[in-house]
């Protein structure tokens, strides 16, 4: 047995967009350590900053790797979600991603780029260029399917609180017992 989806108003549409964009901030434990920036947000695309951390690092100032495809997955699942039909449901999870690196993610922060290139019925894609000082570092695709409810759509999300200076990886010496 199928459930009908349900009729939302252009209203509705607008206000879980905007549950949306403040829950990929400050609704997310993982981006809100990382203390991603949503710059821009509408149904063409997103842009997400990223500001260098050392414990986000590979080597004294470059990003991790891993810090730049989770920075990609981010930017293209909230590229997909900013211009989503919510009447086609909002539980979103990322089905695959593929990441080239171009250059090491060096500077203050890495800006992510993210369109939603094709929706589907069920599956969406989406492209993604990072930058850090102005140049292409990485690339990459992600393709994101959404069906059903996500629970708590439009429940309040928490204030964005500073940054916990404790709330960072240990130094690996503080781990040895002396």
């Amino acid at each position: 047995m199928t459930v009908a989806a349900r009729t939302l108003t252009e209203q509705e549409q607008r206000e879980r967009r905007v549950w949306f964009r403040a829950r990929w901030e400050r609704g997310v434990a993982f981006n809100r350590h990382c203390r991603i920036r949503v710059t821009r947000w509408d149904a063409d695309a997103v842009e997400i900053v990223l500001p260098y951390a050392e414990s986000l690092s590979a080597h004294e100032d470059v990003f991790h790797g891993g810090v730049i495809s989770a920075l990609i997955d981010t930017a293209g699942a909230g590229a997909v979600i900013a211009g989503h039909d919510f009447t086609h449901g909002s539980r979103l999870s990322t089905v695959s991603m593929s990441v080239q690196y171009l250059a090491p993610a060096r500077g203050q922060e890495a800006v992510a780029h993210a369109r939603c290139v094709r929706r589907g019925r069920r599956l969406h894609f989406a492209d993604v260029d990072v930058l850090t000082d102005g140049r292409l570092c990485a690339r990459g695709q992600v393709v994101v399917s959404i069906s059903g409810e996500r629970p708590g759509v439009g429940g309040p999300i928490d204030p964005l609180d500073p940054p916990d200076p404790l709330d960072h990886f240990a130094p690996i010496d503080s781990l040895t017992e002396e």
